[in-house]
């Protein structure tokens, strides 16, 4: 009896795993790069401030050095002196031709300039005193009670200073500094000895610290 069913094909057909399949040519090529990370939302603002924050530690552990501490000097004063001493001779001189000035008269007049005088060189030593240090500009003013000022040395905008004939002499001034400091736009030290070397010292320290800092936002 001859089998009705449908006839099976002896021939074995390979199978298609094991079978090398050719490339698509119109497939893309797998990339090799990693993947590209998520997009920073950050606005340039904070990507600057978080740079900044980072980095500032590193100003943080910079030394604050003293270069130069100072105040009024006695010789700012010798003017005042040579000027007394000649008004103290002439009182002495016109007392002798003069009847109505006596001798006590022009010593009690000449003792009570002399003290005048020697209250304000007192004032003027003792109740200021200024520092500078690489990174700011220290002044302290008062006698019994005193206040301290600071002004940072990036601030400062301009340096300059004065001589008479007679301080130009004794190598004495008054420097005067601008700045950008609310409290003391306009500052003038008084009587500073030595007055172009610490003009140009603070001047220098002033540039070198724009400067830095300068380099130090450009490395942000």
């Amino acid at each position: 009896m001859t089998d009705t069913g449908k006839p099976t094909d002896d021939s074995t057909t390979p199978d298609s795993a094991t079978e090398p399949t050719a490339a698509d040519p119109l497939a893309p090529a797998a990339s090799s790069t990693p993947p590209l990370s998520p997009a920073d939302d950050r606005t340039p603002r904070q990507r600057f401030e978080e740079a900044a924050a980072s980095k500032r530690s590193l100003d943080d552990h910079e030394p604050e050095e003293t270069l130069w501490e100072g105040g009024y000097s006695p010789k700012a004063m010798v003017g005042s002196w040579i000027g007394l001493t000649l008004i103290s001779i002439g009182l002495l001189v016109a007392a002798g031709f003069i009847e109505q000035l006596t001798f006590g008269i022009a010593l009690i007049v000449i003792a009570v300039l002399w003290i005048l005088v020697g209250l304000s060189y007192a004032a003027k030593r003792l109740g200021v005193q200024y520092e500078l240090t690489s990174q700011r500009f220290i002044h302290k003013t008062g006698i019994l009670t005193r206040r301290t000022d600071r002004i940072e040395v990036i601030d400062i905008d301009d340096v300059s200073y004065q001589q008479g004939p007679i301080q130009r002499i004794f190598q004495v001034g008054t420097i005067s500094i601008t700045s950008s400091d609310r409290s003391d736009p306009e500052l003038e030290l008084i009587g500073i000895n030595k007055v172009g070397e610490v003009a140009g010292l603070i001047d220098d320290i002033r540039r070198s610290e724009r400067r830095r800092r300068s380099l130090h936002i450009e490395s942000i």
